[in-house]
């Protein structure tokens, strides 16, 4: 009873902000990013920042500092950032999404993403360095790359930013020019970080505490998930490709990252190439004669790229080192699916690599490549152009494959120079900047097999990656057959972008993975692996590339028991299935397929090079709480009096309890009964 009564005054005195999101900390060899909070939180008076003249309350004019601001999204940009951080008088900030997304766009990625661990450096095309020849990212302000000293909380749900709103119009709006009476409206806001400096300093002390403590404190992780990969052809996952079997190698990115954690949207940065690659995958593997080619195709979606090529560097390390079934000596081509959704005109741009192309063996793979690539366009709404050959390499995973070996690859686009997308590594890439759009009135079902134009011109790359593919194998016969499916394509979208709790992935996963099928789909890589996306990605590819086999559950989940399994070739999953038409129970059944996960975790962490120049060394500190709450605050002289008044009252109820104590025997005495005898 006594913590219901307890709670029940928390309740009365605070409202808890429940829908927010917090900039974290990330550390990397050599810096510290994001935000965090005192140990005890962060508290301020609120200020509503709805113009950029209302800074200057905040900022010089206002009587009560410190402040927390609520911030307008639209405002939510370096130059006022850097203001906010340079003064002593903010505690905190609460941002309020914009809607719609800013017109001029915002990016608070880096201008040159992954500077320093491509191909391109001192010793290998310096004159395309540091994006020297075409800065890829022109919108980026790096404000997810900048140290805040303050908590900052991203307000998900625009009621709990009007319930903030209306507390501040009925308690700290100025008025007549002076400062608002109290009692006045607070935020207290919870993310204090327990890393600092640098990764090279967290792993250490993580380190030092796990050799030494019986109950070790870790201050930080690495970021850390899971590659998918699969095979056109099943090879021996646990062997080793003989070295004369030549394989072209697909890939695409599965992560995208925000300012805010766990805020990821990456429609365009991520979802539309991975989105398009399955697709591929599909339609490739409906072609009769795939299992007779000349050469295997893999299927590669990496995990971690954001951070510095997490993902296909440790692909690329397993690879010479024998740790992964395919050396890089196998690798025939690659081919790479970026951003692709903004096509002006239909346009896809194929970007090559002018340094590796100066060797006459790798030039003529290549042009024989481009080749292909525009054969396969004839006919589809999808022009394929090349990018120009003094022109390097985007931010992509086959520069990691560059810097161990010249291999003939070419990366796909919908930007010949800079990106198309103007919310790069931001909260706005949504399904609105990709312009995935759904007539009204639709139900979830509805929604989720509606053919929007986005996937019919997604379709449409895909159909022509595919019939590429095909013909770089060796495939003879005509490739008119082959052909991307737009209803799968819009599947994929609605479950990556708008609702992954739906019907088909559903029933397409474990029965134990159905908890990870949250509602809004975010593509951050995390720390625990795997994270949402990457079950997905790999549900999906074995859904689209796999075979539905007759095995009971048991059979399924045991397969080393049948001996006709050929288990060292095949992966074998029991899913849920479809709802049976008529009942409430599914229908399960064993998916057979050639789908895997390797490890992406950064060579830096395997090697204990924390301060590697390498590799990837981004860590995320930990944290014990995430929390906001806004509550009404007293004055400061109401406060000190209330103060003095308790002491007051404490002291005289210590002096009254020693007289009462020490004259109990007179004051509790019980008196005589007169009609008592003594003997």
């Amino acid at each position: 009873a006594g913590s219901c009564q307890g709670n029940s005054v928390e309740r009365k005195i605070y409202i808890p902000l429940n829908k927010t999101a917090p900039c974290v900390r990330l550390l990397n060899a050599t810096h510290q990013i994001g935000c965090q909070s005192s140990i005890s939180g962060d508290t301020g008076v609120i200020h509503v920042v709805e113009k950029e003249e209302d800074l200057k309350w905040v900022l010089a004019d206002g009587p009560h500092p410190p402040y927390m601001v609520l911030l307008d999204g639209s405002l939510f940009n370096r130059r006022v950032m850097l203001q906010l951080k340079g003064t002593s008088r903010v505690s905190g900030l609460a941002v309020a999404v914009a809607n719609p997304s800013p017109p001029q766009g915002f990016s608070p990625g880096l201008k040159c993403p992954n500077d320093g661990f491509g191909v391109y450096s001192q010793d290998y095309g310096p004159q395309f360095a540091h994006c020297n020849e075409t800065v890829w990212n022109p919108l980026g302000s790096g404000l997810s790359y900048e140290d805040f000293h303050f908590p900052i909380f991203l307000l998900e749900d625009a009621n709990e930013t009007q319930v903030i709103k209306q507390c501040y119009q009925d308690h700290n709006i100025p008025r007549d020019g002076s400062g608002p009476e109290y009692p006045l409206c607070a935020m207290q806001l919870f993310s204090h970080m327990h890393a600092v400096t640098s990764t090279v300093t967290c792993m250490r002390r993580s380190s030092l505490q796990s050799t030494f403590s019986i109950n070790p404190e870790v201050v930080c992780d690495p970021l850390l998930d899971y590659n998918v990969w699969s095979t056109l052809q099943p090879i021996n996952s646990s062997g080793k490709v003989a070295p004369e079997k030549e394989v072209i190698i697909v890939a695409t990115r599965i992560d995208s990252h925000s300012f805010f954690w766990n805020i990821a949207p990456g429609a365009e940065s991520a979802v539309s190439s991975f989105v398009t690659h399955l697709a591929a995958a599909e339609a490739l593997h409906k072609a009769p004669d795939v299992q007779s080619l000349q050469r295997n195709i893999m299927f590669t979606f990496f995990q971690g790229e954001t951070f510095d090529y997490i993902g296909s560097s440790r692909m690329v390390y397993d690879m010479e080192r024998d740790k992964f079934p395919l050396r890089l000596d196998n690798v025939h081509s690659f081919v790479e699916l970026n951003q692709v959704a903004l096509r002006n005109d239909s346009v896809l741009w194929m970007h090559t690599d002018p340094v590796s192309r100066m060797n006459d063996s790798v030039e003529v793979q290549v042009k024989n490549l481009l080749d292909i690539l525009r054969n396969s366009s004839t006919g589809a709404n999808v022009t394929l152009q090349e990018a120009g050959f003094s022109q390097p390499l985007p931010p992509s995973s086959f520069q990691r494959f560059l810097r161990a070996r010249h291999i003939p690859g070419v990366v796909l686009t919908d930007h010949k120079t800079a990106f198309q997308n103007r919310y790069y590594q931001s909260m706005y890439d949504t399904p609105e900047n990709i312009r995935v759009q759904y007539p009204e009135g639709l139900s979830p079902e509805e929604t989720l097999e509606y053919v929007t134009d986005t996937a019919k011109a997604l379709a449409e790359v895909a159909t022509v990656v595919a019939r590429a593919l095909y013909q770089l194998a060796g495939g003879a016969n005509t490739t008119s057959a082959i052909q991307a499916d737009p209803k799968t394509v819009s599947r994929m979208l609605y479950g990556f972008l708008i609702k992954m709790n739906n019907s088909w992935f559903q029933s397409i996963i474990k029965p134990d993975l159905k908890g990870i099928l949250g509602d809004v789909p975010q593509h951050y890589v995390a720390v625990s692996s795997p994270v949402n996306t990457t079950y997905l990605v790999q549900y999906v590819l074995a859904n689209l590339t796999g075979t539905v086999v007759n095995l009971t559950k048991d059979e399924c989940l045991n397969p080393e028991r049948t001996p006709s399994s050929e288990r060292e070739l095949y992966e074998y999953a029991w899913v849920q299935g479809a709802l049976d038409p008529n009942s409430t129970s599914r229908v399960p059944y064993c998916v057979r397929s050639t789908v895997h996960l390797s490890k992406a975790l950064s060579p830096a962490f395997e090697l204990r090079q924390w301060g590697s120049t390498e590799y990837s060394t981004w860590t995320e500190s930990r944290w014990k709480e995430i929390r906001a709450r806004i509550f009404l605050v007293a004055s400061k002289e109401l406060e000190i009096i209330t103060l003095v008044v308790g002491v007051v009252i404490l002291i005289f109820s210590l002096v009254a309890t020693y007289f009462i104590n020490a004259k109990a025997d007179v004051l509790f005495s019980v008196p005589r009964d007169p009609g008592a005898v003594a003997y």
